[in-house]
């Protein structure tokens, strides 16, 4: 594995003084999974990129998906079958990029009586869908009966159900796939930044030659010259292509995504399950670590962009689909102990539904020779970014005769990855729940710090044997804030808790019980005083209460 690379707020002022210096080949808008993607595929063919995200990295759509490296089986329903070729294939490919990240994830799709899917096309679209996204070997699909599909989860329906077809898919956190993507473009000369906002364009002969930004942390602009800029600011970017008086083309169609989450002992599925809801809509339920998490909602989105919540409505509709599928869990209301909501950015299409509109990303160029990117699926960002490079390669080769070369993003692993396969992630996870166990940890903390961090571990082992803290959770904690603050741009508690490590939606009692040391770690690095340290405080306690509690209110 590559050295990491030194990433940090710490550096904030030198950083803006190199991009304010410097001219770039690209600048790259928008610090999501396709911003990152793209970052990285520019950069290793020998591009000259700048990244800038104007709030946190992942903050957006990136860290609200469902969190699945997965096929869109339900495309085949709308004879979409070039997109499930596409994600389909490209769902290994991420996994061998990142093993540790992007773990198998066995799918089971229950055959109910009055369901979406019947046994004979159930069967026969699994088939086409392996075809499709060249599913081999144990992965293949398999077609259960009643009594094989209640062994593997017992809490299905006994009297409405016909059977089950068992899949392959991956899962994986969305915000760290989209943090290890800016962390590997690093390493190929890439400059990234965070809490830097594109407030306008600036131009040469009535081309785009560039971006102004205001540091939202500092508060100070700047400018960056590049030859050409990207915008993959996911919702926002018909905002930007107003503010590039362009106009022409398609339209975004957003639509909101919600997901519950809920401890696992009242939501014990044993396996992931991709099951039907009475509306014709189809849901997951997955176990993860200690909570279960279920979604997800489509529907249309008007609202204020930055401000995205799960209200009354949306509980209410999971939760009865939950308990519609799984009739002996009867879920409540304040069972709901964490939830998340986010944008799809669609491409519009008139007379279609939220649940209808394509998942395909398309790619815009503005007059001034703006291009934006909008659409697509987590699972198919690295084609995204492959796709719209090649378009800039292109441009380069018009303009000035530069040649770029061919996209190799296939095969250039993700920071903390140096494992062949999946069976050597699950040896490092014994490896090092064996070097922490004697300190009273659990084989789930090993998993979790393997599965969020991969060799990146060892980085934050070291951290945690420097420190003396009597409480070992508090001290594995701070290493993995001080990891944070120095390889991964957190600037505040809500950078760590939310983005970088998930506990607020996959262990937020951890958050509540170590907020405020953890607040120790974030005024000792940046020197924050009494005053920011009660506004993160604040913060993180709103966080908090808008993603497990919900009222009338938020209708």
């Amino acid at each position: 594995m590559k050295e990491i690379v030194e990433f940090s707020n710490l550096n904030r002022k030198k950083t803006i003084q190199e991009l304010s210096q410097e001219t770039f080949d690209l600048v790259v808008i928008g610090g999501g999974i396709t911003g990152g993607g793209i970052a990285l595929d520019a950069a290793s063919r020998g591009m000259k990129v700048a990244l800038l995200e104007k709030g946190d990295f992942a903050s957006g759509t990136s860290s609200k998906s469902t969190k699945l490296i997965h096929g869109g089986l339900r495309y085949l329903k709308q004879f979409d079958f070039w997109l499930v070729k596409e994600v389909g294939s490209e769902r290994a490919i991420v996994h061998k990029l990142a093993p540790h990240l992007v773990l198998p994830e066995k799918m089971l799709l229950p055959l109910i009586e009055g369901g979406s899917y019947g046994k004979w096309l159930t069967s026969i679209g699994l088939k086409v869908y392996d075809i499709l996204a060249q599913v081999t070997g144990d992965d293949k699909r398999q077609m259960l009966e009643k009594k094989e599909a209640l062994k593997l989860e017992p809490l299905l329906p006994k009297k409405i159900l016909n059977g089950a077809g068992y899949y392959a898919e991956y899962r994986t956190d969305d915000a760290r796939l989209t943090i290890e993507n800016i962390k590997t473009s690093l390493q190929f000369g890439a400059k990234a930044l965070n809490y830097a906002k594109v407030t306008d364009f600036i131009y040469t002969d009535e081309k785009v030659a560039g971006v102004k930004v205001k540091d939202e942390v500092l508060g100070d602009e700047f400018n960056i010259k590049s030859k050409y800029v990207i915008s993959a600011a996911g919702p926002w970017v018909d905002e930007l292509r107003s503010l590039n008086n362009s106009k022409k083309g398609k339209r975004l169609h957003l639509t909101k995504g919600v997901h519950l989450v809920f401890p696992r002992e009242k939501l014990p599925v044993k396996q992931s399950v991709y099951f039907d809801v009475p509306d014709g809509r189809m849901m997951f339920a997955i176990p993860r670590g200690k909570i279960t998490y279920v979604g997800t909602t489509d529907t249309n989105f008007n609202l204020d962009k930055d401000n995205i919540k799960t209200d009354l409505a949306d509980a209410i509709y999971l939760i009865s689909a939950v308990n519609n599928m799984f009739p002996s869990i009867n879920l409540e209301m304040e069972d709901i102990i964490s939830s998340w909501a986010g944008l799809r950015p669609l491409i519009h299409e008139e007379g279609k539904s939220a649940s209808e509109l394509s998942r395909k990303d398309e790619i815009f160029t503005s007059d001034t020779g703006l291009f934006s990117i909008a659409g697509g699926k987590l699972t198919g960002y690295r084609k995204m970014a492959e796709r719209v490079v090649n378009r800039i390669a292109r441009k380069m080769e018009e303009d000035d005769g530069t040649k770029i070369p061919e996209c190799t993003t296939d095969k250039i692993p993700l920071c903390g990855s140096d494992f062949k396969k999946y069976k050597h992630v699950k040896k490092y996870i014994s490896e090092v729940f064996d070097r922490i166990k004697e300190d009273g940890f659990s084989e789930y903390d090993a998993w979790y710090l393997v599965t969020n961090y991969g060799k990146q571990t060892e980085a934050i082992l070291e951290n945690y044997a420097a420190l003396r803290n009597k409480d070992v959770y508090l001290r594995m904690l701070r290493a993995e804030a001080q990891f944070a603050i120095a390889h991964e741009m957190v600037l505040n508690p809500m950078d760590f808790f939310i983005r970088r490590t998930g506990r607020l939606y996959f262990d937020i009692d951890s958050i509540r019980n170590y907020m405020e040391p953890i607040q120790e770690e974030f005024k000792k690095a940046f020197g924050y005083d009494t005053a920011q340290l009660e506004f993160f405080k604040e913060k993180m306690e709103e966080e908090l209460e808008s993603h497990s509690s919900f009222s009338l209110e938020r209708v």
